[in-house]
């Protein structure tokens, strides 16, 4: 268990061989915060997904947000209910990722809920062969019994997240300590990425292995 310098390009390549290699339906998270560019990263390997003939859904969490009464329900910058209240855990299982298990429907739905307007997104489902590939792309996604088959794990060490988080979004900095100290998305990851410099990342590769800690089930 190593840590090897990548280019993002490398870095791609690497996700995307990571997801080829598996047969079947596979259900990838890219877990990171904003800086990070997790939903950069899912689309790049989406494209490589898709030039190999596996057919690829993107869906960001930012689709798949609660309505905002429950969401602000403490306050708009009340970071435990940002790690802990704003992600539809539920919908996301219900819409995505139990559909696009290897013995589910195949029906996914992308978007969800649109955080901006707060209202439903009118999105029609897809409907996902029986190798397709669902990439999940957001942050604060690991350790929450979210039922994937791969996780990447992009992490960016709390000095270089506060330098690169906007002014007015540096109020969920504890949201992501406590995520890293409770949820330990490292230990969970198939391919944790160091990204305290985007543009000069660094990955460790765990063995794959059953990793039920903090997924759920099938």
């Amino acid at each position: 268990m190593g840590i090897t310098p990548v280019t993002p390009e490398l870095l791609v390549a690497d996700v995307t061989e990571l997801v080829a290699a598996r047969p079947g339906r596979v259900r990838l998270a890219v877990d990171g915060p904003p800086p990070t560019a997790p939903r950069a990263l899912a689309d790049a390997v989406a494209i490589g997904l898709r030039a190999r003939g596996r057919a690829t859904v993107v869906v960001d969490t930012a689709d798949y947000l609660r309505p905002a009464s429950l969401r602000f329900e403490l306050g708009r910058t009340d970071p435990d209910m940002f790690l802990d209240g704003w992600l539809d855990v539920g919908g996301l299982r219900r819409e995505v990722l139990e559909p696009a298990a290897p013995d589910g429907s195949g029906r996914v739905l992308p978007r969800l809920w649109d955080a901006r307007t707060d209202r439903a997104h009118r999105d029609s489902y897809v409907d996902l062969p029986a190798d397709g590939v669902v990439v999940l792309a957001g942050a604060l996604l690991l350790g929450r019994g979210l039922p994937v088959d791969l996780a990447v794990h992009l992490r960016m060490n709390e000095k270089a997240l506060a330098r690169r988080l906007p002014e007015d979004e540096r109020w969920t900095l504890p949201a992501y300590a406590r995520y890293a100290t409770e949820n330990t998305p490292e230990k969970i990851a198939d391919l944790l990425v160091l990204a305290d410099h985007p543009d000069r990342p660094a990955v460790q590769r765990y063995e794959l292995r059953d990793k039920d800690c903090g997924r759920g089930g099938s």
